[in-house]
């Protein structure tokens, strides 16, 4: 097979799948993984395509979303850090949704320890892990049912959360960025976190360090909308992570990262964190939109907002959005 040859097969199959690894695509074209990776290298030099470690992607982060059994793999521990930071923001009684991905999950497993809490939820995942949990009130969402990552979407879904009021959501995606917010690649599960977010009077966003910085196909939440960002600790090496979470405290997202390694550490104001884990707040310049830093809307307080409030106006602008 010449070259020309090759690298057009390598691009039919990125573009059909997604991503391919450099092993599948050495094994259709029928060539070493060292002439596939100089194949790779080219595409990628003509923008047709991305690099990534093992494999090769569609340009520019617009990849296609990878179904359950590959995200459970992924980042598994950060993961489990985050949830423990972020569980720590729920108090008892509280009334909560909470969206679908692994991350979400793992918060719903924390969850089940939290009295007289409810949670509203389009997840089967997120569900599941609240089943046996006598001290939980589970409200799941109509839908039709998205296999790829066990999630109820579509109109159903969305309508069954026409006027719903809780006092936080709590959402995950494929990517994250201070220019365009929380962004997921697929146009129906972006919908209903839409509507979650309406829902709610803050947002916390639950992404660890791989996503931040990358930026897919449809947008769910803007920057201006996030509340909170919980995170973990970026590798040194890792600039484009770095910046963006900076870039994201400088738009007003209150940043908390947990550390993957337990012992205590400290929050901003000097409190001591959970001996469980690493928490580091990273400080707001100042506080966001003349409220004070650290305080949160009740749920009569999100009654007592009028249209005319700027969370309001926030929230209208979204739906046209």
């Amino acid at each position: 097979m010449f070259a020309a040859e090759r690298r057009q097969l390598i691009l039919e199959m990125v573009r059909a799948n997604g991503a391919v690894s450099l092993r599948e695509l050495a094994r259709v074209v029928q060539t070493s993984e060292v002439t596939v990776r100089r194949d790779v290298r080219a595409l990628e030099a003509e923008g047709l395509l991305d690099r990534r470690h093992g494999g090769a992607v569609l340009p520019g982060g617009f990849t296609r979303e990878s179904g359950f059994p590959q995200k459970s793999h992924l980042a598994t521990a950060e993961k489990t850090a985050i949830a423990d930071l972020a569980a720590g923001f729920v108090e008892e009684g509280e009334a909560i949704v909470v969206g679908a991905g692994t991350t979400t999950q793992e918060l719903a497993r924390r969850l089940a320890r939290v009295p007289g809490l409810t949670v509203v939820t389009n997840s089967l995942l997120v569900a599941q892990a609240l089943a046996h949990a006598n001290r939980v009130e589970v409200v799941m969402t109509g839908g039709t049912l998205r296999g790829s990552n066990y999630a109820l979407v579509g109109s159903g879904a969305e309508q069954s959360l026409q006027g719903l009021r809780v006092s936080r959501a709590f959402l995950s995606g494929s990517g994250l960025t201070a220019e365009r917010g929380l962004s997921t690649s697929n146009m129906l599960s972006a919908s209903v976190d839409r509507a979650l977010v309406q829902a709610a009077a803050e947002v916390v966003v639950l992404a660890d360090h791989t996503k931040l910085g990358t930026d897919t196909m449809f947008q769910t939440v803007p920057t201006d909308v996030i509340t909170r960002l919980v995170t973990d600790e970026p590798p040194g090496h890792d600039d484009r992570a770095a910046t963006e979470l900076q870039a994201l405290a400088d738009q007003g997202v209150q940043i908390a990262v947990a550390g993957t390694q337990g012992g205590s550490g400290n929050v901003a104001g000097g409190e001591p964190a959970p001996a469980r884990q690493q928490r580091r707040d990273v400080p707001l310049p100042s506080p966001r939109r003349g409220q004070v830093q650290g305080a949160a809307p009740s749920l009569r307080s999100l009654g007592e907002q009028g249209p005319g409030s700027e969370r309001g106006a926030r929230v209208a602008d979204l739906r046209r959005r």
